[in-house]
């Protein structure tokens, strides 16, 4: 029996759909790549050009409507997640949409609700990609009782550079373009999410250091609204408390992307800048290095897995719709208790 042959459009061509998402569809099997809409009609053409996709579009719209499609990659920025996400949807069309889901948990709340009035139609969350090598042998260790109660998580990822106050503002620090998300926050929590599940409630501390940043083009300073330093302290809800810190300001500090689990009988210890886990038991002196065998050992395949979903062969794990509302109602949490000097529950 013949694949199903399935055409795919793209709106938003960033570094990630050109690194990842186009290449990979373009190797599977039966799948084509017809349209390309991008920021500019030249900007769309050299992705075309690129990738040999065959139609560029000038509006977002002709893509999703364009009756041929199947299926539609958005790699936009958050503020256009859930304009498109669910156009998309009423379209007909299945939807692989980039992380961070949304730009705040309404929106979020938005598109799946959208996804479940379609449910015969694929709606995935390009996942959080840093952990997916560990995931399964963190998860087994965890659930195998392996640390005992879970007691503390300390969580830290910071650049080890002193506050820039010259470079322009991006999109990662222009509220209206990336909504409530803080810098690598929303990303490692979802990972974490993985092992232990989410957080009950959430107590943060937000700075902003670097205040006004000039525009792309330099003629023009603006407020900055996206913090450089979060302070968080979350009950979880396996009984855990978390701490955990993201910083883009803390100079000479040793860059790190660190996640501790302490339980009653174990601790583990997750090194992302070594891509090392390390694990101990009670009893033990010291840390040793966990050997992962390659076939225990996850690996991109979001691609893969968006289109075996189409085809009714899997269905999605990494991630869906409802993981990425739990994730962004976790992140508007944390702006509202920064906020409000309050804890506050997340959902």
């Amino acid at each position: 029996m013949a694949e199903q042959h399935i055409k795919v459009g793209v709106i938003g061509a960033g570094a990630n759909t050109r690194k990842m998402h186009i290449p990979g569809l373009q190797a599977l099997d039966s799948v084509e790549i017809v349209s390309v809409c991008n920021r500019s009609m030249e900007s769309g053409k050299q992705v075309a050009d690129e990738f040999g996709i065959p139609k560029v579009h000038d509006t977002w719209r002709e893509v999703i409507d364009n009756p041929e499609l199947d299926a539609i990659v958005i790699g936009t920025w958050p503020n256009m997640h859930k304009r498109l996400s669910c156009a998309a949807l009423d379209a007909g069309k299945h939807v692989l949409c980039e992380a961070r889901m949304a730009v705040n948990a309404a929106e979020a709340r938005a598109m799946l609700e959208t996804s479940e009035a379609h449910p015969s139609l694929v709606a995935q969350i390009v996942p959080s990609p840093f952990t997916l090598q560990f995931d399964r042998t963190i998860q087994e260790i965890v659930r195998d009782g392996h640390l005992g109660e879970l007691i503390a998580i300390e969580m830290r990822h910071a650049t080890g550079e002193f506050p820039d106050f010259e470079s322009p503002m991006t999109w990662r620090q222009d509220i209206r373009f990336s909504g409530l998300n803080i810098m690598m926050m929303g990303i490692w929590y979802e990972a974490l999410a993985r092992w232990i599940g989410h957080a009950r409630s959430v107590f943060a501390r937000c700075r902003q250091v670097v205040k006004l940043r000039t525009t792309s083009d330099g003629e023009r300073a603006v407020g900055v609204r996206v913090p450089d330093h979060v302070d968080i302290i979350a009950e979880m809800d396996c009984g855990a408390q978390a701490r955990m810190q993201f910083s883009a300001v803390l100079g000479l500090a040793q860059p790190t992307a660190d996640i501790w689990l302490f339980g009653t009988q174990g601790t583990l210890r997750l090194d992302a800048v070594t891509r090392t886990l390390y694990r101990g038991s009670r009893g033990d002196q010291a840390l040793t290095e966990v050997d992962i065998p390659e076939k225990s050992q996850g690996q991109w395949r979001v691609e893969q897995e968006f289109i075996n979903a189409i085809r009714g062969i899997e269905t999605v794990k990494l991630t869906t719709f409802q993981e990425g509302v739990r994730y962004m109602e976790f992140t508007e949490a944390v702006s509202a208790s920064a906020a409000s000097g309050k804890t506050i529950v997340c959902g």
